[in-house]
């Protein structure tokens, strides 16, 4: 059984920061790929970053430069830094893990920018 985490979400105003965190039940190793992605409302989920077993990332071209994603495997978190945040990316960010070709995902945690 996978369960992943997430915390550090909250309100703040535009052009401030936040580090989403995303505690896994056992080595981060374990997974091909760890990700975050968003769903803002009435919107579909988008991929905002991701982190493969081996270091590779990607992003979004409307985070790049400003979101940094990594990896503690002594921890068994994956993290998202957010700087420069702009209302745009207000949303529920969720962490998302595969494992073996299923998706597992955490329950959320609520991102809202001010302006």
């Amino acid at each position: 059984q996978v369960q992943l985490v997430e915390s550090g979400g909250g309100l703040v105003q535009s052009g401030g920061s936040l580090r989403l965190s995303c505690a896994a039940s056992g080595s981060i190793f374990r997974f091909n790929v760890m990700g975050w992605y968003r769903q803002a409302p009435g919107k579909p989920r988008d991929l905002v970053a991701q982190i493969t077993i081996g270091g590779s990332t990607y992003y979004k071209d409307s985070v790049k430069g400003r979101f940094t994603i990594s990896g503690d495997n002594a921890k068994n978190t994956v993290y998202l830094q957010m700087n420069s945040l702009k209302p745009e990316d207000t949303a529920v960010y969720y962490c998302n893990a595969n494992l073996g070709g299923k998706e597992y995902w955490g329950q959320g945690a609520q991102v809202t920018v001010s302006s």
